[in-house]
């Protein structure tokens, strides 16, 4: 049994461990609703390709136990990292109540794809040096009773919001007493598939920049001052005076 991360939907940013494992399993579980159809493409000719979109988990349980039975490798296939919001620790759970062996390999997540396509790094001298990645409560998963988003953005970090796009306008009004209304925001739809929709804005401006663009879900929200393109210092690892092991001068 093989987890596999698909990465943010561009067939050629996921993993190579990802590609081979994908052509060689006899069987493919995907969650059809958000695994773009190019990613299948690795697939063997022949691989039973079951989108698992519309199952339960016991459903999907039973899959991998008949696969499993049978002697057939399993792919199990999830959009971006398995780390994050993937649902893969109640599979993980069932498996290792039955004793089937399974494999975890990562996949390229959205915070880092959206960061690659708006050209910035997430953490700058003097701004952010931390990300948090999080979400808001939920009908199927609530937040923990400590994980508040007033509670991060106290911390000045810099936010990737995961499943909140179409709560924007609350995001708004929870995080400007903390960022402020002229707070860089950047919303990443789809990254890497052919109808990505990118926009960057300001926590005052940006609803107003969303209203009629119709993004409901699969959009990830980065809000922190770390994406303004000017206002940071240099890291010190570069400078000309900075003695590292690697760089000694005298």
């Amino acid at each position: 049994m093989h987890f596999i991360g698909a990465g943010p939907g561009a067939p050629d940013l996921m993993t190579l461990r990802g590609r081979d494992l994908l052509a060689t399993c006899p069987v493919c579980l995907y969650a059809g609703s958000i695994v773009p159809p190019d990613v299948l493409s690795f697939c063997g000719e022949g691989t039973r390709l079951v989108d698992t979109a519309p199952l339960c988990l016991d459903e999907i349980e039973a899959l991998m136990v008949e696969a499993h039975a049978q002697g057939a490798d399993v792919a199990r296939l999830h959009s971006g990292d398995l780390s994050l919001y993937s649902a893969v620790a109640e599979q993980i759970r069932r498996l290792e109540a039955r004793g089937i062996p399974y494999s975890l390999t990562p996949g390229v997540p959205a915070y880092a794809a959206a960061a690659a396509r708006i050209g910035r790094e997430l953490t700058v001298p003097g701004l952010a040096q931390s990300i948090v990645l999080t979400r808001l409560s939920g009908r199927a998963s609530p937040m923990p009773e400590k994980e508040t988003l007033e509670a991060f953005a106290a911390t000045g970090a810099t936010l990737a919001l995961h499943l909140a796009i179409h709560r924007l306008d609350e995001l708004v009004e929870r995080l400007v007493p903390f960022y402020g209304v002229s707070c860089p925001v950047v919303i990443a739809a789809r990254v890497s598939w052919p109808d990505e929709l990118i926009v960057r804005s300001t926590l005052g401006a940006v609803s107003a920049d969303m209203a009629g663009e119709g993004v409901t879900r699969t959009a990830l929200v980065l809000v922190g001052p770390a994406l303004d393109t000017e206002a940071f210092r240099e890291s010190a690892l570069y400078d000309a005076g900075y003695q590292r092991q690697f760089r000694t001068r005298s």
